[in-house]
């Protein structure tokens, strides 16, 4: 009896903005210019990294990854939320929500094992100089970097297989703007998420130690910059740092946040500033975080436009 009362799900409805015409037109605007934002940055960054000759150094060959990681990450959210938005249609399909779901976590994982990885080329730059293009060569950057593409490729793969092998039974409204995990296993048969749970735990636990690695790093960085004599060196080096920490900074801050902070039950305006401040921001600032703070970046970008206005 209790079988035949469960609903088979074939779509579900993504309920995060509140139903209000205005507010909706309101939430498509302010979306759409974010990400016009966020795709012009980044665009803007990969351009750079592979015209400009003095930018195929190993830093700026991982900040065109992470650039291409953002443009990803950004539109699986926000274009099919803005098209929502107009429409007034909130549904989306089984696989369309399994993809998204997918998709999401590929590239957020990658961009989380490439900022572990870029997190070591500073090390490497730092604290062993001398070193630092054989530890850093060609092989071993694009290495690094297949493996951080490779390892959100799993990662996705492992959480939308968990997250799917539940049964789903009404109502199939999700209280959020797009599919993601907490919201999806709300709406699971109790007693099915024990699988996803696992590998959350397991994922948050393997997320922790190259968390530490990360921190290790920066230890010996910063050891060595105290060694340094010199105010100005000082800084110059703390310099080249600071966006990336600024980076890792916002993006963990905001998924921890986001997954472990709020409460996903209730349709609350917390839960959707905090997916709002997870999904959207970091690849909106990324590119402004990098491009301002950068020296060649800025030098490479006024070559570009001061070669363009002389073809004008």
């Amino acid at each position: 009896e209790k079988l035949a009362n469960i609903t088979i799900i074939m779509e579900f409805l993504l309920m995060g903005f509140p139903d209000d015409w205005m507010l909706q037109r309101l939430y498509a605007a302010l979306f759409f210019l974010i990400y016009l934002t966020a795709l012009t940055g980044n665009l803007l960054i990969v351009a750079l990294t592979t015209i400009d000759l003095h930018l195929h150094a190993p830093m700026f060959f991982f900040l065109k990854n992470l650039s291409l990681i953002d443009i990803g990450f950004i539109s699986v959210t926000v274009p099919k939320s803005i098209m929502n938005s107009l429409t007034k249609s909130h549904s989306i399909s089984f696989l369309g929500c399994a993809s998204q779901i997918f998709l999401f976590l590929f590239f957020g994982s990658t961009e989380y094992a490439l900022l572990v990885v870029m997190s070591y080329d500073r090390y490497a730059a730092i604290c062993h100089p001398l070193r630092y293009e054989t530890i850093m060569n060609r092989g071993s950057c694009v290495q690094m970097v297949t493996v951080s593409w490779l390892s959100g490729f799993v990662y996705g793969s492992i959480h939308v297989t968990g997250t799917f092998s539940v049964n789903f039974y009404g109502p199939n409204i999700v209280h959020q703007f797009f599919c993601d995990i907490p919201s999806l296993l709300t709406l699971a048969c109790p007693g099915e998420q024990i699988l996803e749970y696992a590998f959350i735990i397991a994922s948050f636990s393997f997320a922790f130690l190259c968390f530490l690695f990360m921190i290790v790093s920066y230890v010996h960085i910063f050891s060595a910059v105290l060694r340094i004599p010199s105010a100005q060196g000082r800084f110059k080096i703390v310099s080249t740092c600071m966006p990336h920490l600024t980076v890792m900074a916002l993006f963990l801050f905001s998924g921890v946040v986001t997954y472990l902070g709020t409460n996903y039950k209730p349709a609350s305006s917390l839960n959707l500033f905090m997916s709002v401040l997870y999904s959207v921001l970091p690849p909106s600032l990324n590119p402004v975080i990098y491009s301002l703070r950068n020296r060649d970046m800025k030098a490479a970008l006024g070559k570009l436009l001061g070669d363009k206005m002389l073809l004008k």
